[in-house]
Formats: structure tokens, sequence, C-alpha cells
């Protein structure tokens, strides 16, 4: 009998089916388990990788988050993958790419039936205001060419209790769909619209996709406070994301630009 653990559950070859027209923009690998998505798409990406390769992985043991924070998956838990993408635009055009990433996320749940997704600055997929799912997008260049690997982590049923509290609640897409949509479809449906909001960036950048952004922010209008490495440094009236994807924060000295740091409600 097969050991359920190790044996690879994503199988590539009905992904490419399930993607229609759209899968020869895409080279599919499905890993039983790696160490990071991430880490192993920048390996490949070193050595040639094409744009449109993803990895994606029923297990990940040291997966990577946002400022260094560690992001676990387990079989038919989660949905864990990374996907590069090329770039020939300037690299200040990718300002922003990590919201735009978060846009296409929130198609993708929409059009399955998930209702109420939000979107927290700079990389956090909410579900009624618990964790999701995040993304992390990390850039390289090379002769050429400029490449993002964009790591994506979703959450099918809630995770388990751990040592240590969370930093925020944890949702899972359990929680809002009955039955769960099958992985692979959940998978295709998340890389057509990658796809489509990845061609709208490379030509245009984060201020195209802005509005709609902002229409998923959940946090708009409300005070806030953002933390940079564990003290406030700024409170304010979170106005939502400039052209380039900035935090704008209202402050009693005027509109911040904030461009690092964790956002988070400010007590009451």
């Amino acid at each position: 009998m097969n050991d359920p653990v190790s044996s690879c559950r994503i199988d590539a070859a009905r992904v490419y089916r399930l993607l229609g027209a759209a899968a020869r923009r895409f080279t599919v690998e499905a890993l039983p388990e790696c160490v990071s998505t991430s880490t192993l798409l920048l390996e490949r990406a070193a050595q040639g990788a094409t744009t449109g390769t993803l990895l994606v992985a029923d297990q990940q043991t040291a997966g990577r988050g946002r400022r260094g924070r560690s992001w676990l998956s387990s079989p038919e838990a989660s949905l864990t993958f990374s996907l590069l993408w090329r770039f020939t635009c300037p690299v200040a055009q990718l300002a922003g790419l990590s919201l735009a990433v978060g846009v296409a996320v929130a198609r993708a749940l929409e059009g399955v039936g998930v209702e109420r997704i939000g979107l927290k600055w700079p990389n956090d997929i909410l579900l009624d205001g618990g964790k999701l799912g995040g993304i992390l997008v990390e850039l390289d260049t090379q002769p050429g060419s400029l490449l993002a690997v964009i790591g994506i982590g979703l959450n099918l049923h809630l995770p388990a209790a751990g040592d240590e509290p969370l930093r925020h609640p944890p949702a899972a897409l359990s929680q809002a769909l009955s039955p769960l949509p099958d992985r692979h479809r959940l998978l295709a449906r998340l890389l057509s619209e990658l796809a489509a909001v990845l061609d709208d960036f490379s030509a245009g950048g984060f201020p195209i996709l802005r509005d709609e952004w902002q229409a998923h922010h959940v946090w708009q209008d409300r005070r806030v406070r953002l933390l940079d490495g564990g003290p406030v440094d700024r409170e304010g009236i979170c106005l939502g994301a400039d052209t380039d994807g900035a935090l704008l924060l209202r402050t009693p000295v005027g509109v911040e630009r904030c461009l690092s740091g964790d956002l988070s409600l400010r007590s009451a």
C-alpha cells in the first residue's frame, strides 16, 4: 500500500487538461515533498528554467514566508506552489507585483465560489478577517531578463494548533466551501488568472490593477498601526495602496508612503 504522504497527489497531466489553451504557457512539475518550492525554483531559474515553470508540492518542510517566517504545508491540508515568470520591463515597474498577484488569487477564489475574500498589504489573503494564505515574491536578475519567483500558499483546512501563538487567526477554504473544490481545478483556475494578471502587469504595471486591489482591501479608511521589526513606528488611517504599491497612511503630519512593514489593526 502506498504511503499517502510520500506519494505525489497532484497530477500534472490533469492540470494541463484543465488549463485548456493556457496549458502551453506553463511547465508543471508536481512533487510529493520538498524543502521549499521557491528555493528549488530559484535554483532552476539559475539553470535556465523558462517563464511559466511551476513547482507544486504536497508537502513543504521549510517553506518561506515574508520577513523570514516559515510556511509549512501538509498533504491535502493546503495548496502550495511557486511560479517562475520572466519580465523584460524595467525593475521599477515591478513595484506592486505582490499586490497584483493578490488580485489574481482573489479572482480565482471568487471564481470557484468563495465570498468575502480580502487582501491585506502587502501579501496576505484573508477570509472573513482570518489569514487564508500568503504570497511571497522574490526577484532576481539574469542577463537579458528580470525574473520573479512567486510563491503562494493557501489553507484548504485549518492548520493544527502549534506550540506558539499565531500572529493572525487562520482561515481555510473549508470554512467557505463544502465540498472543497478539487485541488487540480483550483490550481488550474489560479494559474489561468495569474497568466492574465501578469500579462496586464507586464504591459502597464500595478496602476491598471490598483482599483481592483482597492476593492478587496479590507482595511480601507480604518485606523491601523504599522509595525516594523516590533515597535510601532506609524499609526494612522489606511488609505490603501499608491500606484506603485506603497502603502498610504494618513497621519497627523499628512499622507505618508510606507514601503515596508507589517500592517495590523490598532488595538481598541
